[in-house]
């Protein structure tokens, strides 16, 4: 069984030992327990709130470094020709703080089928499909070592009122 306990980022120069693929939900975990690719028990314990990136290495206790890799799962894919039509789309479901990953006037949530007609309504062609989902982590997540702290969530309007 290997144990990890240190993040190296995206940027590895050493050969990789192991591999795990993980969905969207479990790289947002800081402790889990999975098999790699080739079998291998793998425990990860790593500080909780800063999700693990597809393409990082994180390195074992015992010095192996294991990539992690972005699973296959199912997508709400949204797209449309024009930009406001884009930002409006953005902006809505930012309001309704939902995870999405963001291209060239395309995005992508988790399949809700609520979001996907608001959408729709909004002027957008959705669609699903098999990807890897990769949302975005945030504007109050930074990279590197140190982080500037997410805000308190008393900004106005009750996040547990939705």
């Amino acid at each position: 069984m290997l144990e990890i306990y240190e993040r190296l980022g995206t940027h590895c120069h050493e050969a990789v030992d192991e591999v795990v693929t993980l969905k969207h939900e479990q790289r947002d975990k800081g402790r889990l327990r999975l098999v790699s690719e080739s079998g291998v028990e793998v425990r990860v314990f790593l500080e909780r709130g800063k999700p693990l990136s597809v393409g990082e290495y994180l390195k074992t206790e015992c010095g192996k470094i294991v990539q992690v890799q972005g699973d296959v799962e199912a997508i709400a894919h949204a797209s449309c020709e024009d930009w406001r039509t884009f930002s409006r789309a953005c902006y809505h479901l930012g309001n309704r703080h939902v995870k999405l990953q963001v291209g060239d006037r395309w995005l992508r949530i988790k399949p809700d089928y609520v979001l996907e007609e608001m959408l729709h309504l909004l002027g957008l062609v959705v669609s699903h499909e098999e990807a890897v989902f990769e949302p975005e982590s945030g504007a109050y997540k930074v990279s590197g070592s140190h982080d500037t702290g997410h805000h308190d969530n008393n900004h106005g309007h009750g996040h547990h009122d939705h």
